[in-house]
């Protein structure tokens, strides 16, 4: 049986992954009375992101989460461009002015569940699985209904919904872009020799892109482009993906799919941020490539804004959430370019492949080029 709701709230969150977690975190942090809801019954226990960046952990530091996810990930210290055996871009994280100089390599699920301790430790909690049928607002609060008929007013209702938002749906705001060509897939597997095990690789190559990360536990998250992922990658598909475009001198050889997944992916950012009292944050608000592993990361970022402006708002400062909506909205226009430009460079023409090498190779010469791209990468550049 799904747990009651309460017919009121000061903030009404809908969607309990990482962005909607830490809005409510932030606001319960604060003694306001904070509801999360999802459709689903029980929290989503794959792997899916499995970054987090010095930014990220520096916002989640006042929300008292920081310093038990980094207890318990990889810290990985260098991030590498390769094309295959080579080095195009080394970029070392070592020297960035944050207590975090590294990234955080933990799966999702993980984040999540210290997330989710970390809101109950407070008071909080997650209702499941009540599904928003509709919503209407008036000057004085948002209306939500849910399947079933179970009804919450809230002062301000929160869309961390995903992709395919209903909130964002039923406030009326656009999500324009388009989508990749590709598909992606992904697959958490274990493996014996060529990839490192304290070190992100994006490497490039004439079939295309492929990324490999190590997470805990000796395992490394696999992440491909390609014309058609299978739902479930094997040990055989994903040892495909590495023979053709990861290292060759010292081949990786894949033992066991632990977890795998597929998904498309959509270049798109909302309208705004802003509609009356219904706000927008996470992939409810933008979606883009997974190069550079961005993803999450923004959404966590924008949840932890988004909890001091309705701080702010429920306070009497009702400009703090217009402030959220246009400072948070030009940011995430700058990941999709960034993850975008990343993903065109992976997939250049085969013929350009020569002139992309050596370009890239000339610039990472810079020390300069390289400390642009680690502060972009860390997300230290959106302080």
């Amino acid at each position: 049986m799904p747990e009651t709701l309460p017919t009121t709230t000061d903030v009404l969150v809908i969607g309990a992954g990482p962005t909607g977690l830490t809005v409510a975190l932030s606001l319960a942090g604060q003694g306001f009375g904070v509801t999360v809801v999802d459709d689903q019954a029980a929290g989503d226990n794959t792997s899916r992101a499995a970054v987090v960046h010095a930014r990220t952990l520096e916002v989640l530091e006042g929300l008292g989460v920081s310093e038990r996810l980094t207890a318990l990930g990889i810290h990985a210290r260098r991030f590498t461009i390769r094309d295959r055996d080579r080095t195009l871009v080394p970029v070392v994280f070592d020297e960035l002015p944050t207590r975090y100089p590294y990234t955080l390599m933990i799966s999702q699920a993980v984040t999540e569940r210290i997330l989710l301790e970390r809101l109950t430790e407070l008071g909080g909690r997650v209702a499941r699985p009540y599904r928003l049928e509709s919503l209407t607002q008036d000057g004085e609060g948002v209306t939500a209904v849910f399947a079933g008929g179970a009804t919450v007013t809230a002062k301000y209702l929160v869309g961390a919904d995903g992709m395919h938002s209903t909130v964002r749906e039923q406030a009326g705001v656009a999500f324009t872009g388009g989508q990749y060509g590709e598909s992606f897939s992904l697959a958490d597997v274990r493996l014996g020799g060529g990839l490192p095990d304290d070190e992100v690789v994006l490497y490039f190559s004439p079939a295309g892109l492929v990324v490999a990360a190590p997470l805990p536990d000796g395992v490394h998250r696999i992440v491909a482009t390609v014309d058609e992922a299978p739902a479930e990658p094997d040990v055989a598909f994903v040892q495909g993906l590495l023979d053709s475009r990861g290292p060759e001198r010292t081949r990786a050889v894949v033992y066991e799919v632990v977890w795998g997944s597929r998904f498309r992916i959509h270049h798109r950012v909302a309208d705004t941020f802003r509609a009356g009292r219904v706000l927008l944050a996470g992939d409810a608000a933008h979606v883009h490539s997974p190069a550079g592993g961005q993803g999450m990361n923004t959404g966590i970022q924008d949840a932890t804004a988004l909890g001091a402006a309705l701080t702010a708002a429920l306070r009497g400062d009702q400009g703090a959430l217009d402030v959220y909506a246009a400072s948070r909205r030009p940011i995430a226009r700058r990941v999709v370019a960034f993850t975008g430009f990343l993903s065109g460079l992976a997939n250049v023409n085969r013929h350009l492949r020569p002139v992309r090498n050596l370009v890239l190779r000339i610039l990472a010469l810079s020390p300069a080029f390289r400390r642009r791209l680690a502060w972009r990468l860390s997300g230290l550049v959106y302080r």
